[in-house]
């Protein structure tokens, strides 16, 4: 047994030494022995047997043959006779080579509910005997032999299940079910000696040695077979563990901010299955689905993935599919417990307006109603590329404001009740660091690819600026201001001209409060031009490149609308500082040789520019990458209000 510390097991630990002292009390105030040297040779004989021991299957525990003589006392023995073999024969069990030492508290309990169990098996063979059948017979041993199965095992089972938090049940079915036909043959063993012993003397008692023997070799050969398997279950289960790892750190290869997050969602899950009574199969389910829910982002091109600011419909879209990947992926894994239907409905609503298949209400499993709920949790309590993380009880009155709508009420009644709770276990778990994999290195061999190399898109124009001659065509119709400033950029400008000209004509065409250009250099975006609110905010920014929004913007070719401008790294990382603005727009500017600059509007107001203003600046945006590089780059200067 484990350690015993749940309130239960020290409540029935103490009710089965209460109901033993008492049982041994009784026997011992009626003691009386009709042959001493039989009750001797009985006595030794069991404790000899004591040391034929086996360990039970899944539990820490051992069962000897030695309850045949428990049988035979009943059969022949008075009770208290009967009672000191059972004590003696225990005794031997436990301190005849012992695999660990035993605990005072063990020891009482072993002790006492065999007692208990000897005196009520003891009971019910003379309640048969003397009431029902009136005489000795296999019946009645038949109901001594069940009886001491039944209270023996069931007081085991139960000690174990509130010790060790296991299901009494399973406890009883898994690890003592097996040994019932061995109790069977014990009490056909018993009833064959107490047969010779009234018809030829009770040393025929010693014939029982060589069935005790095989009766052990019988309990040897078949719980080796049992750990046969346990091992086999347990080396496909360390399998499944391996592979959920390996899954999960090709996450962690695809997006670094996952780890951290993953490992909490599955803390605050497994509290709530155990809270919400899911069976041992659900639970299995749902740890690894907390896991491994979002495997199907390794189908979502990585830029959408570490966009720092809103989707666009199209991305939207292609995110959309990583369920159905994702459940894809794990039905080749071949679980042996739910995992992909968890994975599949995660992002299920319980209003029905989830996807990718609408399910509602009890429809969605209820693993996967669970991870919706702790894993938007954390979601929002946790920073993303497009915002900063909300104050836990902030992010938890959202939940609960979608409690009905995209939640299960009862899951996140739960949650509410016990979020701070999870949130301080969450902590007190130790993060393992996954193996780091060689993602940023350089391979060295390898001159070409078998079909050969292609021209660069920024090399052969067929890259991102290629695509804004379409989106000028659509600027002329908004503006004669838009072609005036194209023409202008090819004219012999320095680049704080280029600049200083963009910004005035952009401003007639686009509102903004503030606007940033952003240069790189050696790895990292250096504010080249900065006008209007917060100058001397973005003016002190330092960007690495594929951080924040305009770091995004330059490693990955694209732009961003509406993105939140906090999450450019140092933006009001400063508490004297502050600022009032909620959206920004950000452009790629390309050279010829990349990225020459990122061009940065923003707004006080939350969504404030639009997909039009957004082809405006693309389209006013054509060439000054080039413009920029070859007129260098300029320190930074400065035009319109100041900070604030």
């Amino acid at each position: 047994m484990s350690r015993i510390h749940s309130i239960g097991a020290r409540v029935f630990i103490a009710g089965m030494a209460l109901a033993g002292c008492f049982c041994l009390a009784l026997a011992f105030s009626h003691w009386q022995s009709s042959d001493p040297v039989k009750f001797a040779c009985y006595l030794t004989a069991a404790l000899l047997a004591s040391s034929l021991k086996v360990s039970l299957p899944g539990i820490e525990g051992t069962l000897s043959v030695n309850f045949l003589f428990t049988l035979l006392g009943i059969l022949e023995l008075s009770l208290p006779e009967t009672l000191l073999i059972g004590l003696a024969s225990t005794l031997g069990q436990f301190y005849w080579r012992p695999a660990r030492q035993l605990k005072l508290v063990q020891l009482v309990f072993n002790l006492s509910q065999v007692t208990v169990s000897s005196a009520v098996a003891y009971g019910a063979y003379k309640l048969v005997v003397i009431h029902v059948l009136h005489a000795p017979g296999p019946l009645a041993l038949l109901v001594a032999a069940i009886t001491h199965f039944g209270c023996n095992t069931a007081a085991m089972s139960t000690i174990i299940g509130l010790t060790e938090d296991k299901a009494i049940a399973k406890v009883w079915t898994a690890s003592y079910l097996w040994s019932f036909p061995y109790y069977m043959v014990g009490a056909a063993a018993a009833g064959l000696v107490n047969f010779l012993n009234r018809h030829i003397g009770w040393q025929s008692s010693l014939l029982v040695l060589p069935p005790i023997y095989l009766m052990y070799r019988s309990y040897r050969l078949y719980l080796g077979k049992l750990e046969t398997e346990k091992r086999h279950a347990e080396r496909v289960s360390n399998l499944h563990l391996r592979t959920i790892e390996a899954l999960a750190l090709a996450i962690e290869a695809k997006d670094e901010t996952t780890g951290e997050h993953l490992q909490r969602v599955r803390v605050y899950a497994m509290e709530l299955a155990k809270e919400l009574g899911l069976n041992e199969d659900e639970t299995e389910a749902l740890r690894a689905a907390s896991v491994l829910h979002d495997i199907g982002k390794l189908a979502v091109p990585e830029h959408i993935i570490s966009k720092p600011g809103k989707l666009t419909p199209e991305e939207f879209e292609k995110m959309k599919i990583h369920p159905i990947v994702g459940a894809e992926i794990l039905e080749q894994v071949d679980f042996p417990y739910p995992v992909v239907p968890i994975v599949r409905a995660h992002h299920e609503k319980w209003d029905g307006s989830g996807y990718p298949n609408g399910l509602a209400g009890e429809a969605i499993p209820i693993g996967a109603r669970i991870l919706a709920a702790v894993d938007c949790l954390d979601a929002l309590a946790s920073d993303r590329q497009y915002r900063k993380a909300l104050p836990l009880d902030e992010a938890m009155a959202k939940v609960v404001s979608e409690a009905g709508k995209s939640f299960d009420p009862r899951v996140v009644a739960i949650l509410h009740r016990r979020y701070i709770e999870l949130e301080k276990l969450a902590n007190e778990q130790p993060l393992q660091a996954p193996p780091k994999l060689s993602t940023d290195i350089k391979v060295e061999r390898g001159l070409a690819p078998a079909a050969g190399f292609a021209e660069s898109a920024s090399a052969n124009g067929s890259g991102p600026a290629s695509n804004s001659m379409a989106l000028i065509s659509a600027a002329r119709k908004q503006g004669q201001e838009i072609v005036e400033l194209s023409r202008q950029v090819g004219t012999d400008l320095s680049g704080e001209d280029v600049l200083s000209l963009l910004s005035v004509r952009l401003k007639r065409l686009v509102a903004y409060d503030s606007m940033a250009v952003y240069c790189p250099k050696s790895g990292v975006l250096v504010p080249q031009f900065v006008s209007g609110e917060n100058f001397r905010l973005f003016s002190s920014l330092r960007i690495p490149h594929g951080e924040g929004l305009s770091g995004w913007v330059a490693q990955n070719h694209k732009a961003i609308l509406n993105g939140n401008p906090s999450v450019e790294p140092g933006y009001l990382s400063d508490p004297t500082k502050y600022s009032t603005l909620r959206s920004a727009l950000a452009v790629p500017l390309e050279g010829t040789a990349g990225i020459a600059a990122v061009l940065a509007l923003y707004r006080a107001g939350q969504d404030a520019f639009t997909a039009d203003e957004l082809r405006v600046v693309e389209a006013m945006g054509t060439g000054l990458g080039i413009a920029i590089e070859s007129a260098g780059k300029p320190k930074a200067s400065a035009v319109g209000a100041g900070a604030k």
